[in-house]
């Protein structure tokens, strides 16, 4: 098999092995090293010294040379065992030997090894001596169709054919966060989880069919993954959807998957849908199914579905209280372009700008009291209880929960030329043209910045946590306010904070990335506002996700850190060795 390495794709020609018949006269040392264990199938060629009887043969034999990498199979004419046959190549005299020649895999910086491949070994034994011959990490073995090779199945049942073209596919790590559990999918396609077991870490009933991952989603307790094939595996707590069982054989050619706290829905490539688990939270869809047709994506709030369908209509189900019945604006559901929700109530755009809302009335539901003022919307944000909405002209209009955002009042004159909107739990912070914020909502958690005000210049973006604020300025330091304890006061870490280029948050901590890779945490520190115990190992961080109480960083390599609430995906000591350095 010969390889290039470009970029993250490895391209190989898979050619079978020569055998090769040597045969020396014991008259000096052999003049090599070799490798095997009691399993092993043969014994592998590990060094050639110059001055053997190997060394020899090659100079003798230039079209029968062997190589590092060659494979001895047989002595005198026999297979046996690995340690017979190191017995053997010991005291024979004359040496005759059946040895499997391979092509050498070449990088392109002119690096050399060798990587053998016989008939009846796994694909998966081919694509590790790849990823070992050549310092990659984990991939996935794809032919020029872009088929993937089953990584159980033996090179021969694969139906490689001399001369085929594979490539290796090295991904990144894509690490996802359930509300106690993290799931990490691997170069590979399989996956890693670790947390709380009952969140949806114990994934092991389930792995060896955790294989080709394209996508994963979480309930707040479960995980739904999608496969290379289109079907769906799932784990964790049963009640919010770890078992698929009784919908299995619907889960056919799935392209998406939402979720609510307790249920999953599925979007087939033919556009129809599958629901499952509790009925409450969204996971029966019998009565809505007929209307179910060209569905383009699904939203959802704590326990009811939203689904857009290719004509602009709106289909929901699940929890009525909550958004799951939406016949009282069903007439003025066309034209959907996109739909918002906060934990209780949907929010929709149409195509003229205007807004539909319903579900629970105290959490955004409603939104007749400004009905009028809602033309020309370009978005829609959402705290948990509220709605704020920019319009065309860069002003806000807001709904839902009075104190916790749905009021805006007492901002409305400073909100002109909004750019963004970042919502916590219970408030919004507005960011201006000019890169000022102006922030509402529950004083106390967020909604008033008037503190730290003179310093909001420059602001390029906001982070949150529950019930507090982190700003990236352009210089590449951060502001905060809000709750204390939720990583609403920085100052402990204040001289730390240069270069930062991206801020995540658990419910009570925020975690930055700086320039250089490396990490600087605050707020409440079991939660995550403490990284000093894996500090060491926080270098060339490219990635943060954050669990309720947890975070998980990705690095350069592909391996991953954790810290924080050790239940909660903080400590992923059991699951470590599969974790590092997956990509090199």
């Amino acid at each position: 098999m010969t390889a290039t390495l470009k970029g993250r794709q490895l391209k190989m020609a898979f050619r079978r092995p020569q055998l090769r018949e040597i045969s020396m006269q014991r008259t000096g040392s052999l003049g090599v090293k070799l490798l095997y264990k009691k399993s092993s199938t043969g014994i592998v060629i590990n060094e050639i010294l110059p001055d053997g009887l190997f060394s020899a043969w090659n100079v003798d034999h230039p079209a029968q040379q062997v190589v590092p990498g060659d494979r001895i199979v047989a002595v005198g004419g026999e297979q046996m065992g690995a340690e017979e046959l190191f017995k053997r190549i010991s005291h024979d005299d004359p040496l005759d030997l059946a040895v499997l020649h391979y092509d050498q895999v070449r990088l392109l910086s002119g690096k050399r090894a060798a990587v053998n491949a016989a008939l009846d070994e796994k694909v998966e034994t081919l694509m590790l001596r790849a990823r070992t011959a050549l310092g990659a990490g984990k991939g996935r073995l794809v032919d020029t169709s872009g088929r993937v090779l089953d990584a159980c199945t033996s090179i021969r049942d694969s139906a490689l054919l001399t001369g085929d073209i594979l490539m290796l596919h090295v991904s990144r790590v894509e690490v996802h966060a359930g509300d106690g559990a993290f799931t990490a999918i691997l170069g590979d396609g399989s996956v890693v989880a670790w947390g709380y077991d009952e969140y949806g870490a114990e994934s092991s009933a389930v792995q060896d069919q955790l294989k080709n991952v394209q996508q994963v989603q979480a309930s707040s307790k479960a995980f739904a993954a999608i496969l290379g094939n289109g079907s769906v595996v799932t784990w964790g707590c049963v009640l919010c959807g770890g078992d698929s069982s009784p919908v299995q054989d619907q889960l056919k050619d799935v392209k998406q998957i939402q979720a609510t706290k307790q249920a999953f829905a599925a979007i087939l490539a033919d556009g129809s849908v599958v629901t499952w688990h509790h009925t409450l939270f969204g996971g029966d869809s019998r009565a809505v199914q007929d209307r179910l047709k060209n569905v383009l994506q699904i939203q959802a709030t704590a326990s009811a579905f939203a689904a857009i369908l290719g004509d602009g209509s709106v289909v929901t189900w699940g929890d009525t209280r909550e958004g799951g019945n939406s016949s009282a604006v069903q007439h003025q559901l066309k034209t959907v372009q996109q739909v918002q929700a906060t934990k209780s109530a949907f929010a929709a755009i149409l195509a003229n700008g205007s807004v539909v809302a319903w579900g629970d009335a105290r959490h955004g539901g409603d939104s007749s009291a400004v009905q009028d003022q809602l033309q020309t919307v370009q978005q829609v944000h959402a705290t948990h209880t509220a709605f704020a909405a920019i319009l065309a002209d860069g002003s806000v209009v807001t709904w839902g929960n009075a104190p916790r955002g749905g009021d805006s009042a007492s901002v409305q004159d400073e909100l002109k030329n909004v750019q963004q909107i970042q919502a916590s739990e219970h408030d919004f912070a507005a960011i201006l043209a000019d890169r000022s914020v102006v922030t509402w909502g529950d004083p106390s958690k967020g909604g008033d910045s008037s503190g730290v005000r003179h310093q909001l210049k420059d602001v390029q973006q906001i982070q949150a946590s529950h019930y507090a604020f982190a700003a990236i300025l352009s210089d590449g330091s951060v502001v905060t306010w809000g709750d204390p304890r939720f990583g609403g006061d920085s100052s402990a870490v204040q001289g730390q904070l240069k270069g930062v280029q991206q801020v995540q948050a658990t419910k009570l901590a925020f975690a930055a990335i700086l320039a250089n890779g490396s990490v600087v945490t605050w707020g409440a520190a079991s939660q995550g506002g403490d990284s000093s115990a894996v500090q060491s190992q926080l270098k060339n961080v490219q990635q943060i996700q954050a669990a309720l109480f947890a975070f998980a960083a990705i690095l350069g390599d592909g391996s991953v850190v954790t810290w924080g609430h050790p239940a909660y995906g903080g400590d992923s000591s059991s699951v470590r060795d599969q974790l590092e350095n997956v990509l090199i």
